[in-house]
């Protein structure tokens, strides 16, 4: 028998602070509505979460009847999903940067960003559309932790989406590490897609998202 087969469902608060995180700030009742449950039943479980800390939320304006609560992850929420080996990452970083310097640092940077480029370069080889290759790129993702997603937008771009950073700590401690990113995605998609990155945890943003477009001829 598999380990997986002993590991227990996640609980209804565990899997309202996952929707939480990969899809932002949402009511009580279109919480309660993907749970398949009622908006009152949600509501009760994000009261107990918000003793805890981990969730609050804000009165919408407007309306009528009851006043409708938009309910979000606290930093503390956030933190219960993993950046991993935050503190020893950040303390590594530290520690080259003031060691060896700041250009030792940035070859540290370069040496991931070459090595991460190999691996998906490698993974997304012989897929022959934009789309079928941001679709890899998001599984990639998803599996290093950051809950990747995609979608086609009606504007007929295509949005990837990073609804956790595994490494946030370490992207705090050294920038360079999403600037590598960026770089490697838009390698890695070729010279017949742009790549922007529209949100960024770094700026305050609850995720990261990059928008890529195909470039005309």
């Amino acid at each position: 028998m598999s380990s997986n087969a002993n590991q227990k469902p996640p609980t209804a608060a565990e899997r309202l602070l996952h929707l939480l995180k990969r899809e932002g700030p949402h009511s009580a009742a279109a919480l309660g509505e993907r749970l398949g449950t009622t908006g009152e039943n949600a509501r009760q479980q994000l009261t107990k979460l918000a003793r805890q800390g981990l969730v609050t939320h804000r009165t919408l304006p407007g309306g009528v009847g009851r006043p409708q609560a938009e309910w979000r992850l606290t930093e503390a929420g956030h933190r219960r999903f993993p950046d991993a080996h935050a503190e020893l990452a950040t303390r590594l970083i530290a520690s080259v940067r003031d060691t060896l310097g700041e250009a030792a640092l940035e070859r540290l940077v370069e040496a991931r960003e070459a090595e991460t480029l190999a691996h998906y370069r490698q993974a997304l080889a012989g897929l022959a559309t934009l789309e079928a290759r941001v679709a890899k790129l998001a599984e990639l993702r998803s599996g290093e932790g950051y809950m990747a997603e995609w979608q086609a937008e009606a504007d007929g771009s295509l949005l990837l989406i990073e609804n956790h950073c595994p490494i946030c700590s370490a992207a705090h401690a050294c920038p360079g590490f999403c600037d590598a990113e960026l770089a490697v995605f838009r390698a890695v998609l070729g010279d017949g897609a742009s790549v922007e990155r529209s949100d960024h945890v770094l700026a305050g943003d609850r995720r990261c998202a990059y928008r890529v477009r195909p470039r005309t001829p």
